[in-house]
């Protein structure tokens, strides 16, 4: 694993915008000044060897997560994952169902002398996936053709769409987006998750999560043409769904009407998995000790609110270093995770995101900044597989 410089291209701009890549809050440089979110000014080198190893990892991970979820669904233990009372026995059905679930992206350190380590589970609305799986992807036939890449995302997104279309209640699936987002990243990675249904043959409705329409005479969601609406993908996260009347009527619909990201996926996407991880598995070569709601015997440890988003409300807590991120979450539980920094490649430091489609590793995105924590000012960066030595 090596970080590379290279001049970008002249016109890498107009070409991200044509892949769909139109938002962008710029990253910072060390210095603060801006940096394009999207810099492939930078990359990363990774041998063969290292990239199976990482999918090997990642593999490992995910059935190690699904354990862990049956565990938490056997044992009820519900609370420390902050999820209200009375929604329980919907994760569990959904759990028990076997409700089918599409991708995913866990975050990792890695250095290329060792494991990669576990550092989250985005398992309910990740992010960065069109600059995962299309982007770097062009950018690595026209600037290193002949090369390879840790990138099947968009092909396995298909496969996935045909292998579960069937298990889908019948109509076509609506894709959805919270309109009030501001950057447009959740939008855009709704239109391209459409695109991908759309390439396996699945018919699709577009709409803003603000327009889906309740049916109170038929009990049923409803789109713009008031036609019921059984398959949704959504680009809002459960825990936020699950505290108002609409969540309320999406629980109380299942099965009838289908969610992707499943329900069951809220014991993913919660930090406390890591505790639950690490209680099951301790001392595992791919998990950081982690605790729920104290720091256990860890004397160095990253805080992180259960249901954080963007690197908010992290605290870094060692006698050497101090790095903290404002926010607006906490009030539901921290976990305390075992500092490790990631690693430092000419001053920034690469955080891996790797994607898995149905259970399956798929590809690889990097995001990278000089500090502690992997915010909102992180830049993404490519990545690539060089074909011969050196």
């Amino acid at each position: 694993m090596r970080r590379r410089t290279s001049e970008r291209r002249p016109d890498w701009k107009a070409k991200i915008e044509q892949l769909g890549l139109v938002f962008g809050t710029p990253a910072r440089n060390p210095d603060g000044s801006p940096r394009p979110y999207w810099d492939e000014g930078v990359h990363y080198e990774f041998g063969l060897d290292e990239v199976l190893a990482l999918e090997a990892d990642v593999e490992l991970l995910q059935a190690m997560c699904l354990e862990a979820v049956d565990h938490v669904v056997t044992t009820e233990r519900y609370q420390q994952f902050a999820i209200p009372e009375w929604a329980w026995p919907h994760v569990a059905e959904s759990w028990k169902r076997h409700d089918p679930h599409l991708y995913g992206r866990f975050d990792l350190r890695y250095d290329g002398s060792g494991p990669a380590k576990l550092l989250e589970y985005n398992a309910d609305t990740p992010t960065s996936l069109l600059e995962a799986s299309l982007v770097q992807w062009y950018w690595l036939t026209e600037c290193h053709e002949g090369d390879d890449q840790w990138n099947s995302v968009h092909e396995q997104l298909v496969d996935r769409w045909r292998e579960i279309r069937s298990r889908l209640p019948g109509g076509p699936v609506h894709f959805t987006w919270s309109a009030a987002e501001p950057t447009g990243e959740d939008h855009l990675t709704a239109a391209y998750l459409q695109e991908t249904a759309a390439e396996a043959g699945v018919d699709t409705v577009g709409l803003p999560i603000e327009q889906i329409g309740w049916d109170g005479v038929l009990e049923r969601f409803v789109d713009l043409e008031e036609a019921p609406m059984r398959t949704v993908v959504k680009n809002y996260p459960w825990e936020w769904l699950v505290v108002d009347d609409f969540g309320a009527h999406a629980l109380d619909q299942l099965p009838r009407t289908q969610w992707i990201e499943p329900l069951w996926k809220m014991l993913l996407s919660n930090k406390a998995l890591l505790a639950v991880l690490w209680e099951m598995h301790p001392g595992h070569p791919n998990l950081l000790p982690a605790f729920a709601d104290h720091p256990g015997p860890l004397t160095e440890y990253v805080r992180k609110p259960k249901l954080g988003r963007e690197g908010n409300n992290i605290s870094v807590v060692t006698p050497q270093w101090r790095a903290e991120v404002g926010g607006v979450y906490g009030e539901e539980g921290y976990v305390y995770q075992a500092f490790d920094p990631l690693p430092d490649f000419d001053g920034m430091r690469p955080a891996l995101g790797a994607w898995v489609v149905g259970d399956s590793a798929a590809g690889l995105g990097i995001r990278e900044t000089h500090g502690l924590i992997t915010d909102d000012g992180a830049a993404f960066v490519p990545h690539r597989i060089p074909a011969g030595p050196g």
